[in-house]
């Protein structure tokens, strides 16, 4: 349950601001990648290009050996591709179990029914939220939205997962289980992208990251020596506490 994803020479300009610079990454199937950099450096912007709620100006988006950059996200995620967001998007008025059997409608393995339901009981206990799944959305608490997000995700069952600032606001105590959690998947070989400030869980789960600055890698290698790599270092200068 792995895919390999490309991206060539990937560019999206806003106007005349160029967001993103002509990426280059391959990420092998099963692999964990962190997608740093400091605010503003394109990394979400990325993500977007990944999953389809962006165009881009020029480049390809390939998953596997097959070019998407030009598929729409709804077919993205059937194809594999599955994710979470900077800002929770959920449906509010839905229940916790609705949010995930309707994103199950929709995935790489459509299902419906008791199938499904079982599908988003079983992700579900699977973030936290055992028997939650009567409750509505709107009730939840932040952290509770987030983890109910990431249920959504992982119930589809996809090759690609994008997990965009998904530990941001957690406690210490929901951190370690957060950090478990993506241990967890990567064990199952899901191919992971992971765009993170906390260096302590990139440090934990990513292998390997891939650094942006002002739209453009500036690094790609082993996570310890990117984070001590100069450049890496001077990008991120006032940016967060490096540690």
């Amino acid at each position: 349950m792995s895919a390999s994803l490309e991206l060539r020479k990937l560019r999206k300009e806003f106007g005349g601001l160029v967001a993103v610079n002509d990426v280059s990454v391959g990420i092998n199937p099963g692999e964990v990648v962190g997608l740093l950099g400091p605010n503003g450096s394109g990394k979400t912007t990325v993500m977007n290009l990944i999953s389809g709620a962006l165009s881009p100006t020029s480049g390809e988006v390939r998953l596997g050996d097959k070019p998407v950059q030009h598929t729409p996200a709804h077919l993205r995620a059937r194809l594999g591709i599955s994710r979470t967001f900077q800002l929770v998007r959920l449906a509010p008025s839905l229940t916790a179990r609705d949010n995930i059997v309707l994103s199950l409608a929709f995935g790489r393995d459509p299902v419906w029914g008791p199938t499904a339901h079982e599908r988003a009981e079983a992700a579900l206990a699977k973030v936290g939220l055992p028997g939650l799944g009567d409750v509505e959305v709107q009730s939840l608490n932040y952290i509770d939205q987030k983890r109910l997000e990431l249920a959504r995700a992982i119930a589809t069952r996809p090759d690609i997962l994008l997990l965009d600032e998904w530990l941001a606001g957690l406690n210490p105590t929901e951190l370690r289980t957060g950090i478990d959690l993506i241990g967890t998947l990567k064990d199952e070989g899901m191919t992971i992208v992971l765009v993170e400030h906390i260096m302590e869980a990139v440090r934990e789960i990513c292998p390997r990251c891939v650094v942006m600055s002002a739209g453009s890698v500036i690094a790609d290698g082993p996570t310890s020596e990117v984070l001590s790599d100069p450049a890496v270092v001077a990008a991120y200068l006032g940016d967060f506490e490096y540690a």
